[in-house]
């Protein structure tokens, strides 16, 4: 299955941002805790330049929490700050806001020093579709969304969400579409739900869920379905699953279709529990292999 990548949309993207970087203190990078590496954009660091930046690891309580210790602290090797948060509930929404101050504290104290009134930090959150970037601002803001009107030395048709008195947000679209060369990539964004399901072959998303499960949960899968032993062969698998789970046509033929949808459900709705596509070891190893 090749999944398209949308060059038109990364440009337009891409321009965006860098329009607004001039505008804010600090960047909000916001990936996905269960797939970090697939859910940045790959012009990120491009992008941003020198900005100071935060990554915020969103979806961490659906994220295998070890794995995710694991990315903060591959993100800390390379001198970026990361923060796991579940923006849904509201988790790690103070981390944010003191790691920005923290982060900022010398530019501002430089500000002060020359005479510069005390003000709120102004931030940018860029990320895949689908991050979660709504849900986030809803949170920071606690609901109570404002605009702050037209921010002294800023361009006034720009719009800023007021979060507290110490952040201010820039209303951007922010948006930066990941780039689908890697269709291992693509396989990941759409389990967990980052693409369209209507644009994709659903069949073969389910058979990369189940092969990855195997290969890295294998406890998890055969407790979910009830299954002793794994069967090679991923038909068979199939089989088992939609056997056991009522998953049938008539005359008793498994419904792979009805399969196809059980395996994608249940895994987007943590039924298997808390898991992580992706190691940064994996990563790590890659790196050398390039540098090699």
């Amino acid at each position: 299955m090749t999944i398209q990548w949308f060059p038109g949309h990364m440009a337009k993207a891409r321009r965006q941002v860098t329009e607004k970087l001039k505008l804010v203190d600090i960047i909000f990078e916001l990936i996905d805790a269960r797939i970090p590496y697939s859910s940045r954009n790959p012009m990120i660091e491009e992008i941003i330049q020198q900005k100071p930046r935060i990554v915020l690891l969103n979806k961490a309580d659906m994220a295998d929490p070890e794995m995710t210790k694991k990315w903060i602290a591959y993100f800390g090797k390379q001198g970026i700050r990361a923060i796991a948060i579940n923006s849904q509930a509201g988790q790690g929404m103070k981390d944010i806001v003191a790691t920005a101050k923290d982060l900022l504290s010398e530019k501002f104290d430089r500000m002060k020093a020359k005479g510069v009134k005390p003000r709120a930090i102004r931030a940018m959150i860029v990320g895949i579709p689908n991050a979660g970037k709504s849900t986030l601002i809803n949170r920071l803001a606690k609901k109570n969304i404002a605009k702050t009107g037209n921010t002294p030395g800023v361009t006034k048709a720009q719009a800023w969400i007021k979060v507290g008195k110490e952040l201010e947000l820039l209303d951007t679209p922010g948006i930066l579409w990941p780039k689908f060369e890697d269709q291992e990539v693509g396989m990941k964004l759409a389990l967990t739900g980052a693409i369209k399901d209507t644009i994709l072959n659903l069949q073969d998303v389910a058979v990369y869920a189940l092969r990855f499960l195997i290969a890295n949960y294998p406890n998890k899968l055969k407790e979910r379905f009830s299954l002793t032993e794994i069967p090679e062969d991923i038909v068979q698998l199939f089989d088992e699953i939609g056997k056991r789970r009522g998953c049938l046509m008539g005359g008793g033929e498994v419904d792979y279709d009805k399969v196809t949808e059980l395996v994608i459900r249940e895994f987007r709705s943590e039924k298997f529990g808390r898991i992580s596509l992706e190691n940064p070891a994996d990563l790590i190893t890659a790196e050398e292999d390039i540098v090699k």
